[in-house]
């Protein structure tokens, strides 16, 4: 029933029962040397011991060595963490480096559900590994001789990962990756399923090999909904203590019905696939050298100057460029519910810049295509453009009556956003003394749509389209 803590707070327990034993030899030949034997047996209570939190008993360690002025020596030790498994050790700790000089760790099958909170945890605070929930077993063996790495191997028998706040999951993880120094070696990796950022994945099997501190390997396919991406030329080095790798891939055509309901997205048809380049991560960053491109609404997508700073950590920052050429209107309205519009757009979207994937600087440019098709725009659509463009917005028909047409022609259209921070400055087609044209009618029926704000708040547009895209908003046409 012991109860301690320090002044820092850093180490504590709370109604501790337990046996502790320690035994010392003092060496006659050498005073300074000392022989010793410890056994710790937690039967019950709380312990906090930075970073960890023990919060019952039933744990059991066990261990002899030496003790000098330079070093601590751990002939041999057994450590039992109840539901968890157990660990050999032997190793020696330098006293003044406060660090391992020589380590090595041979686990029995331990339980993940287990391990996890226990103690990979609070080693992972501050990672996206940190908000987990794990099953099945894993073992590791582990070796380190005069501060270097020599060898280990990491065993996963039918693990499951699900990350609690929804952005990836695997399951029926089996895996063996052993890794040494001065030995190249074959890793495999395989799990039954999966999902990331809600897109399934499918049945996976996994081949690299590994050669000192580099990973190699000709092709990686990972299958997703009805497609896959198959990753060509992967080539990773561990270098000053940091990763550094790049790749090629290509997206194999995945159904956009099945993407977009995966994502909870407005459905849309067609497929979607895409050519990825060279891709390098280094010093924290991820660059693509080339475009990145994309064939969606029988039209083509594509992504330039893609950067990415910390893209695994918590606060992601991308930046890039996106042209978009040749999209059907016809498609792109009928999918997000926006009424219909024919024809083609084009659009640029240049100096993009997320944060934590929050938009917060782009210039985006929307205009119709060049060239001659069918440019026509229903009742509906005019309504929700006019609503998109706010309290100021304006249609102007030719004449009154043809107010009761169901479509009307136009000959261009156009809309544009330059935010900055959290205020999008708005424009159109063209200018005009009072605000902008974001479609301009021709013909007969024609008609013409205009914008008075210039200036609007990001928020309060995505809230607009939210609006107008659910069918909410009743505008008044004149």
């Amino acid at each position: 029933q012991a109860s301690f803590n320090d002044e820092a707070g850093l180490h504590a327990g709370e109604k501790v029962t337990g046996d502790i034993h320690l035994t010392l030899s003092r060496n006659s030949k050498a005073p300074s040397d000392w022989q010793w034997q410890t056994e710790v047996n937690l039967a019950s209570g709380e312990v906090f011991w930075q970073p960890f939190y023990f919060a019952s008993g039933g744990h059991h360690f066990q261990a002899s060595g030496k003790l000098d002025e330079r070093a601590l020596t751990i002939t041999k030790a057994n450590l039992s963490l109840k539901d968890v498994g157990q660990a050999n050790l032997q190793g020696v700790w330098l006293r003044g480096g406060k660090k391992f000089e020589d380590l090595t760790v041979d686990t029995s099958e331990l339980d993940l559900a287990a391990l996890y909170p226990l103690i990979l945890k609070p080693l992972l605070e501050k990672t996206m590994l940190s908000n987990l929930e794990m099953a099945g077993k894993a073992s590791l063996k582990l070796d380190m001789q005069d501060g270097d790495y020599q060898s280990f191997e990491l065993a996963l028998r039918d693990v499951d990962v699900d990350d609690k706040d929804g952005r990836f999951a695997l399951y029926e993880v089996n895996a063996a990756i052993p890794w040494a120094y001065d030995e190249a070696h074959e890793m495999r990796l395989a799990y039954a399923g999966g999902h990331l950022l809600k897109m399934p994945l499918g049945q996976t099997n996994l081949v690299a090999q590994t050669d000192r501190y580099s990973v190699t390997a000709p092709q990686l396919r990972f299958p997703i909904l009805d497609g896959a991406l198959t990753v060509n030329d992967v080539s990773a080095a561990w270098v000053n203590k940091q990763w550094h790798w790049h790749l090629r891939a290509n997206l194999e055509p995945i159904t956009m019905s099945e993407f977009t309901h995966a994502l909870n997205w407005p459905r849309m048809e067609g497929k979607v696939s895409a050519m990825i380049p060279l891709v390098t991560y280094t010093h924290g960053y991820l660059t693509t050298d080339g475009a990145l491109l994309f064939n969606v609404f029988d039209g083509s997508i594509a992504v330039t100057g893609l950067t990415m700073q910390d893209p695994l950590g918590v606060g992601p920052r991308l930046s890039a460029d996106l042209q978009m050429r040749n999209l059907d209107l016809g498609e792109l309205t009928r999918t997000f519910s926006f009424g219909k519009i024919e024809g083609k757009l084009d659009g640029d979207v240049k100096d993009l810049r997320l944060v934590n994937w929050k938009p917060m600087q782009f210039d985006a440019d929307f205009r119709d295509s060049p060239g001659r098709y069918p440019k026509k725009i229903s009742q509906r659509a005019v309504e929700n453009i006019t609503a998109l463009g706010g309290a100021g917005a304006a249609a102007a028909i030719q004449r009154s009556f043809l107010r009761f047409f169901d479509e009307f022609n136009y000959s261009d259209i156009g809309l544009s956003c330059k935010l900055r921070g959290d205020v999008c400055e708005m424009g159109g087609v063209s200018s005009t003394p009072q605000g902008y044209v974001i479609v301009k009618g021709s013909g007969i029926p024609a008609i013409t749509v205009l914008g008075y704000n210039r200036n609007v708040g990001w928020n309060e547009l995505l809230d607009r389209l939210k609006r107008v895209t659910s069918g909410n908003t009743k505008a008044i046409v004149r």
